[in-house]
């Protein structure tokens, strides 16, 4: 048999639930975030050197109504601007959010004073920073993951907050979880899920289904978390949780069995739920708990911790009443058991990974005569395996390119040396064999990336690793020139590279450097004191070649261009002025002379005396340093 090398889907989620046991983080969270019904919105608590963020359970039907889309989805960019452009998918469309949670969050935003009492916490020159944890049960859990990512997008502090939900319904979609993977910030999430809890399950069915026998059981457990020790579920209220109950698994067996890829709901018509999980889960029960972080993983077994064979059916439907407002009971069912229970898997299994994964799922209650949760967790082991698997051969590769990568410098260099010409220039003119059959090699290569993320074959963090940020970066910043070069000498110069021959490559490798360079956001930044070996904008030749073009029409009495010309000129000056410029754009035979030439010329034959601040900077040649 072969040896098995991966790491267990396992390892983090275990370390840090262990952690948050040991040092009774976990506890006092949920103390906190009992304490938090007392408040109307939030409360804040120190203890132990950190400051606990709590919100309500928020139990009343209007919190969980959205009537204005099927699944209550909506964006997350609103009016007011609370959370940027940082929080969209990888297809650019606005990440979308459960629009009652997003409104309760809101409200809190705009009708308290909870960014005051953050400022205290995030501005050290008011106080010492105290790390933050923001918790919440039920919907108020969701509404901690709100406030969590508001922190962590406008990079309040220097150390991240950390967030604890327990018994939370899904908040975000797919582009939601992309963004908080691209960002880094799924480490920072935390979410306690006890086996028999409903309504973690609840916002994967239409709210439609949901809504009645909601009305009927949110009382209920609005009386159990305010200590009414009288309030016992009638009948009444057991019938309206096994029709909730019926209603969310039809749609948890969906999302189970369907695959990740399929937009169909059972009637074959109507589309799936929007949400998905993300952060660490930890499944609880009886017998322990066990810890996921893999998005689809945590989504099938938010199906498959429902079904029970050991249990009659209306002892489940206690359960999901009992357990969503039983939490204090589940920590403690955690902490006797300790992470992963004291049961030992049986010793059949085929390898060391698959006694492990026995054991987390008999911790969480999934016992053998399920085939269906050892699946799950091996598909999602399996993909682990593959993205590693082709990270590992994609980087050995990328070393092999360096070859292509410096044969294209040292064609740079002897363009400038030799020629006295720009390489871009160089290459406009006439094909050189070498660098040509380079710059074939280095688009392939950065193609098949980009053909393997937009298929999912890449680990979800992929866009976002500084080595592939700084490779691809590097790449576009020196081969792009070749191919603009390449595009304007086979178009004959009729064509317009931006709008139209920009390759798909450079357009994402550029957007992967933005989103990381708004994740660093300023902090650690500072300005240049050379100029850059290579212009940082990798399609600075395409404008260049757009403005000459501007120029002869203009001489031909097209006015309308003399706004990108002067749009052009500011350009090239702000380049200059940051030192994000390469030297060798002001070597004298080079197009952005040629053109800066001619538009002094028309310039001052239209204004004597004419004047501006690239005009000072060419005749100073402050450029030179």
């Amino acid at each position: 048999m072969e040896a098995e090398t991966s790491t267990p889907l396992f390892t983090v989620g275990q370390e840090i639930a262990t952690f948050l046991i040991s040092c009774g983080t976990l506890s006092k969270a949920w103390e906190e975030s009992l304490l938090a019904n007392n408040s109307e919105n939030f409360s804040v608590n120190e203890y132990e050197g950190v400051a606990y963020v709590a919100f309500p359970s928020f139990h009343k039907i209007e919190g969980f109504m959205v009537k204005e889309s099927k699944y209550g989805e909506g964006n997350i960019q609103t009016d007011n601007k609370v959370f940027s452009g940082l929080l969209k998918g990888n297809d650019d469309h606005p990440a979308l959010v459960h629009q009652g949670a997003l409104k309760l969050f809101l409200h809190i935003m705009e009708n308290t004073d909870f960014q005051a009492q953050m400022q205290i916490y995030t501005d050290s020159k008011q106080r010492k920073l105290k790390p933050i944890i923001f918790v919440g049960h039920s919907l108020g859990g969701a509404v901690a993951t709100l406030a969590t990512l508001w922190v962590l997008e406008k990079r309040l502090r220097l150390s991240s907050p950390f967030c604890i939900t327990f018994g939370s319904p899904l908040v975000g979609d797919v582009g939601f979880v992309e963004a908080v993977g691209r960002e880094n910030w799924a480490g920072n999430f935390f979410h306690v899920v006890s086996k028999h809890d409903i309504v973690p399950r609840m916002f994967l069915a239409p709210f439609e289904s949901i809504a009645e026998p909601l009305i009927t059981i949110l009382p209920y457990w609005q009386g159990i978390m305010g200590n009414d020790s009288k309030t016992v579920p009638d009948s009444l209220i057991q019938d309206a949780c096994r029709t909730l109950l019926n209603n969310v698994l039809q749609h948890t067996y969906t999302e189970t069995y369907y695959g990740p890829d399929s937009l169909r709901e059972l009637d074959g018509v109507t589309k799936r739920s929007p949400y998905r999980p993300f952060g660490t889960y930890m499944f609880c029960s009886s017998e322990g708990a066990s810890c996921i972080d893999n998005s689809e993983t945590v989504l099938k077994m938010i199906h498959l911790t429902m079904q029970s064979h050991e249990k009659p059916y209306d002892n489940i439907i206690h359960d999901c009443l009992s357990e969503h407002v039983g939490y204090g009971s589940v920590m403690k069912h955690v902490i006797e058991k300790s992470i992963s229970g004291e049961r030992v898997a049986k010793l059949d299994s085929e390898s060391s990974y698959r006694m492990g994964m026995s054991l987390q799922l008999e911790a969480i209650g999934i016992g053998a005569q399920n085939d269906n949760a050892p699946i799950a967790l091996q598909i999602a082991r399996d993909m682990e395996n593959k993205h590693n698997t082709n990270v590992a051969k994609l980087a050995s590769e990328l070393s092999g390119k360096q070859c292509s990568m410096a044969e294209v410098e040292w064609y740079k260099e002897r363009c400038e040396k030799e020629d006295g010409i720009t390489y871009y220039d160089s290459f406009r003119k006439h094909n050189d064999i070498d660098a040509n059959l380079c710059r074939e090699r280095l688009c392939g290569f950065w193609d098949n990336i980009i053909e393997m993320w937009k298929r999912n074959e890449l680990p979800s963090d992929f866009q976002s690793q500084n080595k592939w940020i700084n490779a691809g970066t590097a790449y576009r910043r020196l081969v792009e020139p070749l191919d603009i070069a390449y595009y304007y000498r086979m178009s004959k110069g009729t064509g317009n590279y931006l709008s139209d021959g920009r390759p798909t490559r450079y357009k994402v490798l550029q957007k992967w450097m933005e989103e990381k360079e708004n994740t660093r956001g300023s902090r650690g930044r500072s300005g240049r004191t050379k100029f850059a070996s290579l212009t940082q904008d990798s399609c600075f030749w395409a404008h260049a070649e757009e403005a000459s073009k501007d120029l002869e029409n203009l001489k031909q009495d097209h006015h309308q261009k003399l706004e990108s010309l002067e749009m052009f000129e500011g350009y090239v000056t702000r380049l200059i002025n940051d030192r994000n410029i390469s030297s060798d754009v002001f070597l004298d035979g080079s197009s952005f002379m040629k053109w800066w030439k001619e538009w002094k010329k028309y310039k001052q034959n239209q204004i004597p005396g004419w004047s501006s601040p690239l005009y000072k900077i060419m005749e100073s040649e402050s450029w030179k340093g």
